[in-house]
């Protein structure tokens, strides 16, 4: 029972975690934004740049998301 909470709990907390991960898209799109805004020329080469920010940013919350989920069955 103990453990089993303790599992819970730590979840929990782990989960904490993937809220980083949403400011992280958030502040990845606003500076997209800002700098097409910036210099529309690069806005190709910024778009690319975005979407390695965007997958990178994803990566690290699913990594996250794993460890809850493996944490609750072990």
């Amino acid at each position: 029972m103990l453990v089993k909470s303790a599992k819970l709990i730590g979840a929990g907390a782990a989960t904490i975690s993937l809220v980083g991960a949403g400011t992280g898209v958030g502040i990845v799109f606003a500076s997209l934004v800002m700098s097409i805004a910036r210099n529309p020329a690069l806005l190709k080469q910024s778009f690319t740049y975005a979407l390695l920010g965007f997958a990178l940013t994803e990566q690290n919350r699913f990594i996250r998301f794993n460890d809850v989920f493996l944490n609750l069955v072990r």
